[in-house]
Protein backbone atom coordinates (compact mmCIF):
# COMPACT_ATOMS: atom_id res chain seq x y z
CA UNK A 1 0.00 0.00 0.00
CA UNK A 2 2.99 2.52 0.15
CA UNK A 3 2.70 5.53 -2.25
CA UNK A 4 -0.78 5.24 -1.78
CA UNK A 5 -3.03 8.62 -1.32
CA UNK A 6 -5.44 8.08 1.25
CA UNK A 7 -7.49 10.90 0.60
CA UNK A 8 -7.63 10.16 -3.24
CA UNK A 9 -8.82 6.58 -1.98
CA UNK A 10 -11.58 7.71 -0.03
CA UNK A 11 -12.89 9.57 -3.39
CA UNK A 12 -12.17 6.64 -5.03
CA UNK A 13 -14.21 4.60 -2.86
CA UNK A 14 -17.21 6.80 -2.49
CA UNK A 15 -17.31 7.09 -6.62
CA UNK A 16 -17.22 3.20 -6.45
CA UNK A 17 -20.18 3.62 -4.29
CA UNK A 18 -22.02 5.83 -6.79
CA UNK A 19 -21.07 3.93 -9.66
CA UNK A 20 -22.34 0.68 -8.22
CA UNK A 21 -25.89 2.34 -7.17
CA UNK A 22 -26.22 3.60 -10.59
CA UNK A 23 -25.35 -0.02 -12.07
CA UNK A 24 -27.98 -1.78 -9.87
CA UNK A 25 -30.52 1.66 -10.73
CA UNK A 26 -30.04 1.73 -14.91
CA UNK A 27 -28.66 -1.51 -15.40
CA UNK A 28 -25.60 0.00 -17.48
CA UNK A 29 -22.84 -2.24 -17.97
CA UNK A 30 -19.35 -1.35 -15.99
CA UNK A 31 -17.24 -0.59 -18.90
CA UNK A 32 -19.83 2.42 -19.47
CA UNK A 33 -20.23 3.60 -16.04
CA UNK A 34 -16.44 3.18 -15.00
CA UNK A 35 -15.97 5.57 -18.34
CA UNK A 36 -18.99 8.12 -17.05
CA UNK A 37 -16.89 8.47 -14.12
CA UNK A 38 -13.43 8.80 -15.56
CA UNK A 39 -14.73 11.23 -18.15
CA UNK A 40 -16.84 13.09 -16.34
CA UNK A 41 -16.80 13.07 -12.99
CA UNK A 42 -13.23 12.86 -11.94
CA UNK A 43 -10.96 16.20 -12.43
CA UNK A 44 -7.26 16.94 -12.82
CA UNK A 45 -5.52 18.43 -9.69
CA UNK A 46 -5.92 21.65 -10.96
CA UNK A 47 -9.26 21.80 -12.11
CA UNK A 48 -11.89 23.46 -9.72
CA UNK A 49 -15.07 21.83 -8.67
CA UNK A 50 -14.07 18.47 -9.45
CA UNK A 51 -13.02 15.64 -7.62
CA UNK A 52 -9.88 13.93 -7.75
CA UNK A 53 -9.46 10.20 -7.00
CA UNK A 54 -7.15 7.40 -7.28
CA UNK A 55 -8.78 6.40 -11.09
CA UNK A 56 -6.95 2.36 -10.98
CA UNK A 57 -8.44 1.78 -7.40
CA UNK A 58 -12.04 2.92 -8.46
CA UNK A 59 -11.68 0.86 -11.53
CA UNK A 60 -10.42 -2.10 -9.30
CA UNK A 61 -13.23 -1.64 -6.92
CA UNK A 62 -16.21 -1.53 -9.98
CA UNK A 63 -14.53 -4.20 -11.67
CA UNK A 64 -14.02 -6.59 -9.12
CA UNK A 65 -17.67 -6.21 -7.37
CA UNK A 66 -18.70 -7.33 -11.17
CA UNK A 67 -16.49 -10.36 -11.32
CA UNK A 68 -16.94 -11.35 -7.87
CA UNK A 69 -20.22 -10.49 -7.41
CA UNK A 70 -21.31 -13.70 -6.47
CA UNK A 71 -19.30 -14.29 -3.91
CA UNK A 72 -19.50 -11.18 -2.26
CA UNK A 73 -23.24 -11.30 -1.75
CA UNK A 74 -23.36 -14.85 -0.52
CA UNK A 75 -20.69 -13.39 1.80
CA UNK A 76 -23.17 -10.23 2.75
CA UNK A 77 -26.27 -12.75 2.52
CA UNK A 78 -24.39 -14.42 5.61
CA UNK A 79 -24.91 -11.52 7.88
CA UNK A 80 -28.06 -10.93 7.02
CA UNK A 81 -30.89 -11.89 9.45
CA UNK A 82 -32.34 -14.45 8.38
CA UNK A 83 -35.21 -14.08 6.11
CA UNK A 84 -33.75 -10.74 4.77
CA UNK A 85 -32.37 -11.54 0.77
CA UNK A 86 -29.80 -8.86 -0.19
CA UNK A 87 -32.27 -7.65 -1.92
CA UNK A 88 -34.06 -6.28 0.10
CA UNK A 89 -31.34 -3.84 1.25
CA UNK A 90 -31.21 -0.41 0.38
CA UNK A 91 -29.53 0.16 -3.30
CA UNK A 92 -26.81 2.83 -1.71
CA UNK A 93 -25.93 0.36 1.07
CA UNK A 94 -25.83 -2.81 -0.28
CA UNK A 95 -23.80 -0.75 -2.82
CA UNK A 96 -21.58 -0.32 0.18
CA UNK A 97 -21.47 -3.44 1.97
CA UNK A 98 -20.49 -4.50 -1.92
CA UNK A 99 -17.51 -2.54 -2.12
CA UNK A 100 -16.28 -2.87 1.37
CA UNK A 101 -16.45 -6.89 0.90
CA UNK A 102 -14.54 -6.72 -1.97
CA UNK A 103 -11.97 -4.97 -0.42
CA UNK A 104 -11.78 -7.36 2.53
CA UNK A 105 -11.86 -10.36 0.14
CA UNK A 106 -9.71 -9.03 -2.74
CA UNK A 107 -7.27 -6.03 -1.19
CA UNK A 108 -5.12 -7.79 1.29
CA UNK A 109 -2.87 -5.24 0.80
CA UNK A 110 -5.02 -2.78 2.80
CA UNK A 111 -5.87 -3.59 6.14
CA UNK A 112 -9.33 -4.69 7.35
CA UNK A 113 -9.70 -2.07 10.32
CA UNK A 114 -8.65 0.64 7.55
CA UNK A 115 -11.66 -0.77 4.78
CA UNK A 116 -14.03 -1.27 7.76
CA UNK A 117 -13.33 2.02 9.48
CA UNK A 118 -13.74 3.91 5.64
CA UNK A 119 -16.67 2.51 4.56
CA UNK A 120 -18.62 2.92 8.21
CA UNK A 121 -17.56 6.80 7.30
CA UNK A 122 -18.78 6.43 3.84
CA UNK A 123 -22.26 5.33 5.17
CA UNK A 124 -22.59 7.91 7.32
CA UNK A 125 -21.93 10.32 4.37
CA UNK A 126 -25.13 8.88 3.13
CA UNK A 127 -27.48 7.84 5.92
CA UNK A 128 -28.50 9.49 8.89
CA UNK A 129 -29.67 5.72 10.99
CA UNK A 130 -29.07 2.97 11.62
CA UNK A 131 -26.72 1.91 8.53
CA UNK A 132 -23.40 2.80 9.54
CA UNK A 133 -23.58 0.49 12.21
CA UNK A 134 -25.15 -2.17 9.93
CA UNK A 135 -22.08 -1.73 7.86
CA UNK A 136 -19.72 -1.66 10.21
CA UNK A 137 -20.93 -5.34 12.18
CA UNK A 138 -21.30 -7.00 8.96
CA UNK A 139 -18.19 -5.94 7.23
CA UNK A 140 -16.55 -6.66 10.51
CA UNK A 141 -17.82 -9.83 10.32
CA UNK A 142 -17.04 -10.78 7.07
CA UNK A 143 -13.25 -9.35 7.71
CA UNK A 144 -13.26 -11.62 10.56
CA UNK A 145 -14.29 -14.91 9.07
CA UNK A 146 -11.93 -14.11 5.75
CA UNK A 147 -8.84 -12.43 8.00
CA UNK A 148 -9.15 -13.89 11.11
CA UNK A 149 -5.22 -13.59 11.50
CA UNK A 150 -5.25 -9.74 11.50
CA UNK A 151 -8.09 -9.72 14.57
CA UNK A 152 -6.32 -12.16 16.87
CA UNK A 153 -8.55 -15.12 15.67
CA UNK A 154 -5.97 -17.55 14.90
CA UNK A 155 -2.46 -17.72 14.95
CA UNK A 156 -0.30 -16.08 11.83
CA UNK A 157 0.67 -19.18 9.67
Amino acid sequence: MSGANPKLRRAARVAAVQALYQMDLSSEPQKSVIRQFLDHRFGQKDETGMITADEAYFEDIVNGCVAFQDDIDLAISGKLSEGWPIRRLDMTLRATLRAATYEIMRRPDVPALVIISEYVDIAGDFFDGKEPGMVNGIVENIAKDIRAAEFGLIGES
